[in-house]
Formats: C-alpha cells, structure tokens, sequence
C-alpha cells in the first residue's frame, strides 16, 4: 500500500496498544502520540500530543478487561479529539464490551449495549468501526455509521490450509448458526448446531444435544467469543460423546474470564485459534492457542473509511 497523508491519525488508549501499533505498521504510519493514563484518585485522563485539527482520527480500543476503564479511556479520547477540533472520529472497537447484554430478555434488566452506543455518541464518535459483534442488532443502536468486520476469512483460510478430512463445522449455539454456516461453506464442510439451555446469570450453561451428523468427523466449533470456557468445554464433551475423532475450535474474541484459559488447557480440543482482538498473555496460551493478527483487516478498512472507499466490497471479495 502507498504511504497515507498526513491527515490520517491512529491513536490507541491502554486497550491493546499492540494491536494499534500492528495497524499503523499495516498502514505505513506512525502511531499517533498521546498519554492516557490514571491519576492518584482513580481519575482517567488523556491528552492529544499532536495537532489533529480538522484530520481524519481513528482511536483503536477495545473494550475488553478492565472492561470500564478500557470503555472509559475510550470516551475521554474521543472528546479530548472533538475539543481538538478533530475533522472526524472513528472509534474502532475490535471488541466490543457488554454486547452480549443487547436485549431485554428478564424483567427489570438494562440493554447496555444500547447505552455504550449512546455514550460513544454522546462522546462525539463520528462511526463505529468493530469485528463481530455477538448480535447483528447491536449495529441499529447507533444513529452513527457501523462497519462491522468478520474474522471469517482469516480463520476460513487458516482451517482450509489444514485440508482437514471428514470436517464438519459446529455452532455452539442456535444464535451463531449464521456465520457457522457461512464458515462451513466456505470449508465445504455440513453444518451441526448444539442445542444449549443456559441456567442462570452466572454463566453457566447445559449443553443438551447435537443437531446433526458428527460421528467419526472432525470437528470444528466455532463461535463469537469465548468467556468463561463452559459453552464451548460442555460442547466439546457433547461432540466427543457423539463420536467425533478431533475437535477443533473457532473463535474470534479470546475474553477467557476467571480460569477459562486453563480450563481449555486441559479441554478436549485439539487446537484453540483465536483472532488477536484482544490481548492475549502469554502465560494464557498454554500452547493449545493460536492467535490470528486482525491488524491488516482493520489497517485496509481504515484506509478505505479515510479514503472514501466501499468497506462492504473489502468484506466480499474476502468471504
């Protein structure tokens, strides 16, 4: 890619500075200067080192853990461009936070994806750029423009390199079928969904049956994020219950809350490949992760926001 001009600027909070770092390599740009950082009374703060008037700014942050502060830092910086009189504010999100609570399936419980949205508008975010989000519906939340990106086609050509016999693609539940199948026919593999119940708020969940025919195949589960481990873990148990000869797993946010990245350690799968959406430390790989760089699919679309080119015609030629 040519070098941009100078009116673009990639900022990063204390979110994922890495991945910020990698998209500016992808872009051929500096990463832009600024401080973000907590004072003694647990105060955030941010400050902008560089002239961005009127410039296109992209902030690269995602809000994983410590979800508030990461989602906090976000908003300062996006109003620390605004009052610079930046020309334009993306908030690129790779991970966005609290979008498994986008709907009101409980009495008296908030739809707090939908007030994220509010706060990142309010704060002054011109377009939302993030990758897979847990629901589609989190994209109408916004009254500003969303590009939501998939890890589909970098996942797709890592597991089509493998020429894996016999495979059979797997959604961990009746909510991510969609893009299970979009994966499974770009694998030209069938498509089988396990049937869950979950039990309560506390993450936990009762894997209940396999739909459709995995015995003696190899399998690959695949899914949006991985959390606590239970869905995934119970699926591969019901796989390998129903007869299937490996197990291989799919999925794009690696959040692994409280011991989950032991937990798959010791899991049944063969191999865990995640996407670098979040931080992942090394002592949390235990050697069953791989993780997939997304900073040259945020890099391209980045230029072609900046540029005035079509997002949606980067995510067909790929898919």
């Amino acid at each position: 890619m040519n070098p941009i001009l100078d009116e673009l600027k990639v900022f990063t909070g204390n979110g994922h500075p890495a991945l910020a770092q990698s998209v500016c390599d992808y872009l051929k740009i500096p990463l832009g200067k600024a401080e973000v950082f907590k004072f003694a009374n647990d105060n955030s703060f941010a400050r902008i080192h560089e002239n961005i008037r009127q410039r296109d700014v992209f902030i690269v942050q995602p809000t994983c853990f410590p979800v508030n502060d990461n989602l906090m830092e976000l908003l300062i910086m996006i109003d620390a461009c605004k009052r610079a009189s930046a020309g334009r504010i993306t908030a690129v999100v790779p991970y966005y936070g609290y979008g498994r609570t986008d709907k009101k399936d409980q009495p008296r419980v908030p739809i707090t994806a939908r007030l994220v949205a509010d706060l990142l508008t309010a704060a002054g975010a011109d377009r939302l750029l993030t990758v897979d989000l847990h629901a589609g519906q989190i994209q109408g939340f916004f009254n500003i423009p969303v590009d939501e990106l998939t890890t589909l086609p970098i996942m797709g050509e890592y597991f089509e390199a493998k020429e894996l016999q016999d495979l059979v693609v797997v959604a961990v539940d009746i909510g991510i079928s969609k893009k299970a199948r979009d994966m499974a026919e770009r694998l030209g593999a069938p498509l089988a969904i396990i049937e869950k119940r979950r039990t309560g708020n506390d993450d936990k969940n009762e894997t209940m049956n396999v739909i459709g025919d995995v015995q003696g195949k190899i399998a690959l589960t695949f899914d949006d994020e991985i959390d606590t481990g239970g869905t995934i873990i119970n699926a591969a148990k019901a796989l390998s219950e129903q007869g299937v000869r490996e197990v291989f797993c799919c999925v794009t946010h690696p959040v692994l809350s409280q011991d989950a990245a032991e937990r798959m350690g010791k899991s049944q799968f063969k191999e865990v490949v995640v996407a670098d959406t979040i931080p992942l430390s090394a002592e949390k790989r235990n050697g069953k992760f791989t993780v997939l760089s997304v900073a040259p699919l945020l890099g391209e679309a980045i230029y072609r926001i900046h540029k005035g080119l079509s997002v949606g015609d980067l995510f067909s030629k790929t898919v």
